[in-house]
């Protein structure tokens, strides 16, 4: 499958060009840069305006086979010369964000408070490849250079970006330059990232779910807004792993049974390209509740988790039943937390509310709002 390349790419790509035409006064409809990942990206270049003391230009945002929201958007590097005397510790090179990248208005993230969103990687890639252009240029001044995404407040808005307190834009964001294809890696740096904002407000207890499944729900039972909480999607075990390096002393985990059920036999991945076995193990807790063999088979052909649940209703069997599986998911979740934190859980179901929750699950939670409010 073909590779992608970053914000952080398109960026250092642009601002490169842009210098080169700034300090060289020739135009550059192409320029190649190294990644951090070792690959070089050849990049086309758009939209140039060239004046005498500033060049403005962009490059296409290029996702790959494995293409995100930001995919076919410009990011776009304007670099000028900076005053004389400007020059300070931060060096030659001074990077600020534009329209459409977001500002920071939270602590814990990569940059911090009141800096644009770009990264420290994508941030050292552009001055590298800017400086080489200067070197090239003998040019020994300070140059600025402002990278905005002109879509980039549209798009903010379909991210984690609110959320986390970056407000205005996207992120300008990369660790190695190139986005993989069906790669997982960006997913978790964004459940690390959250962790990571929370933990930075003091926070030592964190609420953990799978999505906003279950969101009506929470709201009804416990006054809890589930989107306040970080969403692991389908990794779980990861999850309480970046917990517990993030410093959390407690984390609660809520979902619907159809994720959950697949702790009680110890998945700590959820994805069912990981594994299934949702109706063996309600079937088992089933048996293990004193259902019938009938009931069980019922089980084993449902399709749905719900259904299942039904089927241990009608046999009257269902919160035994549930307390089995809750006793065994948090086995699996204490042998993955190995002591550095203490997890508790609720597990719930559309038609039927909670069905079953651990022992000190609504006290963090209470103590869980407490902290946000």
């Amino acid at each position: 499958m073909r590779y992608g390349f970053t914000t952080g790419s398109c960026a250092a790509a642009a601002a490169k060009a842009a210098a080169y035409m700034l300090l060289t006064g020739k135009q550059k409809t192409n320029i190649t840069i190294d990644t951090p990942k070792g690959i070089v990206y050849k990049a086309s270049i758009e939209e140039i305006s060239r004046e005498e003391a500033r060049v403005f230009c962009a490059v296409r945002k290029d996702g790959g086979d494995d293409p995100d929201i930001t995919t076919g958007a410009l990011v776009f590097a304007e670099v000028s010369i900076a005053a004389d005397g400007a020059k300070d510790k931060r060096g030659r090179i001074f990077i600020d964000g534009g329209m459409g990248v977001g500002r920071v208005t939270k602590p814990g993230l990569d940059q911090p408070v009141g800096n644009a969103a770009i990264n420290h990687v994508p941030r050292e890639m552009i001055e590298r490849e800017v400086l080489q252009v200067c070197e090239l240029a003998d040019f020994k001044g300070c140059l600025s250079v402002i990278i905005s995404v002109p879509e980039g407040e549209a798009l903010a808005g379909r991210t984690f970006n609110p959320r986390l307190g970056i407000q205005g834009g996207i992120s300008i964001l990369g660790t190695t330059g190139i986005v993989e294809p069906m790669s997982s890696k960006a997913l978790l740096d964004t459940i690390r990232t959250e962790l990571s904002v929370k933990r930075a407000s003091g926070a030592e207890a964190v609420a953990v779910s799978p999505g906003n499944y279950g969101l009506d729900f929470m709201k009804r039972a416990y006054g809890y807004d589930l989107d306040k909480s970080v969403k692991c999607s389908n990794f779980i075990g990861d999850t309480i792993d970046m917990a517990a390096e993030a410093g959390f002393q407690e984390m609660l985990l809520t979902g619907h049974i159809g994720k959950l059920i697949k702790l009680s036999g110890g998945m700590m991945n959820t994805h069912s390209k990981e594994g299934d076995c949702r109706m063996e193990l309600l079937a088992a807790a089933g048996i293990a509740a004193g259902i019938d063999a009938g009931a069980a088979k019922e089980i084993l052909s449902c399709v749905a988790t719900e259904s299942a649940v039904s089927v241990l209703q009608t046999a009257g069997r269902l919160k035994p039943a549930m307390d089995i599986v809750m006793e065994k998911a948090q086995g699996y979740l204490a042998r993955r937390a190995d002591g550095r934190l203490r997890i508790e859980c609720i597990m719930y179901a559309n038609d039927y509310g909670e069905l079953v929750r651990s022992e000190g699950a609504q006290e963090l939670l209470f103590k869980i709002k407490s902290q946000e409010l």
